[in-house]
C-alpha cells in the first residue's frame, strides 16, 4: 500500500504533536524533535512485502547519515494499518517486523557490543551495524506514554546513549525521564530494566511481560 500524501501528513503531524505535548515524559525525543534530529515515516501495513522494503531502505539511510556528534537522534516509522486490537497483537506484529526487518538487513555483521539473541542481556535491535533501542506506540497500549493513535515503531541509536553515559549524563536524565513517567500514568513501567541486566526485548513494545515470557524475534533468514 502506497499512503497517500495527505494522509502521511496527517499521521506524521499527529505524531509531533504527540511527542511535544508537555506531558510527554521521554525527554529525549523531545528534544530530537524540537531540535531537527527526528526523522518520521510513514507507512502502509506493519510487516508486508512493501512497508519491509521502505522501511529497510529508510532506517539504512537514518543509520548512515546520523552524525556522531548528535545527541538526541530519533526515527519514527508510524503505520497507517493494521490497526491491533489488543497489546498482545501489537506485540506480535512488532516482532513480525522486526524479523522481516532484521532479514532484510544487508550487514553481513550486528552493530559492535550487542547481541542478536533475544534472551541476552546484552541483546539489542541491530540494522545496518546500528543497535537502536526500539519503542513501541499504539492505541491500545496500557501505558499512557505509548497510547498513540497509531501503531508507531521508534528507533534509537545505543550510541547516544553510551555518549551520554561518558559524558556523565544519562543516570540524570533516566531519573527525570522515569519521574515524568510516574507522574503521567502513577506507577513505573514493569519492565524497566537496565542494559546488561536482562534483555531489553521485553521493553520493546510496552506490554508487562510475564515471567516465562519469550522474545519471537529470530534474524536468520529464511
Amino acid at each position: 500500500m502506497i499512503v497517500p500524501p495527505s494522509i502521511a501528513d496527517s499521521v506524521r503531524d499527529d505524531f509531533v504533536r504527540f511527542i511535544a505535548h508537555p506531558d510527554y515524559p521521554c525527554l529525549g525525543a523531545r528534544s530530537a524533535m524540537r531540535r531537527g534530529g527526528g526523522r518520521v515515516e510513514v507507512y502502509g501495513a506493519m510487516g508486508s512485502d512493501v512497508t519491509t522494503a521502505a522501511l529497510a531502505s529508510d532506517l539504512e539511510a537514518f543509520a548512515r547519515a546520523t552524525p556522531t556528534s548528535s545527541r538526541f537522534v530519533t526515527f519514527a516509522a508510524l503505520f497507517v494499518e493494521p490497526a491491533p486490537q489488543s497489546e498482545r497483537q501489537f506485540e506480535a506484529g512488532l516482532w513480525h517486523q522486526l524479523t522481516r526487518l532484521g532479514r532484510a538487513d544487508d550487514s553481513t555483521t550486528r552493530a559492535d557490543g550487542v547481541s542478536d539473541d533475544p534472551d541476552d542481556p546484552h541483546f539489542a535491535f541491530s540494522f545496518a551495524r546500528t543497535a537502536f533501542f526500539v519503542i513501541g506506540l499504539h492505541p491500545e497500549s496500557s501505558r499512557l506514554a505509548r497510547r498513540f493513535g497509531w501503531p508507531a515503531l521508534v528507533f534509537n541509536p545505543h550510541a547516544q546513549f553510551q555518549r551520554l553515559r561518558a559524558e556523565h549524563r544519562f543516570e540524570g536524565l533516566r531519573r527525570a525521564i522515569r519521574a515524568r513517567d510516574l507522574a503521567l500514568q502513577g506507577d513505573i513501567n514493569p519492565n524497566l530494566a537496565d542494559m546488561g541486566e536482562c534483555s531489553e526485548a521485553r521493553q520493546y513494545s510496552g506490554r508487562a511481560t510475564e515471567d516465562s515470557w519469550r522474545c519471537p524475534f529470530h534474524r536468520t533468514r529464511e
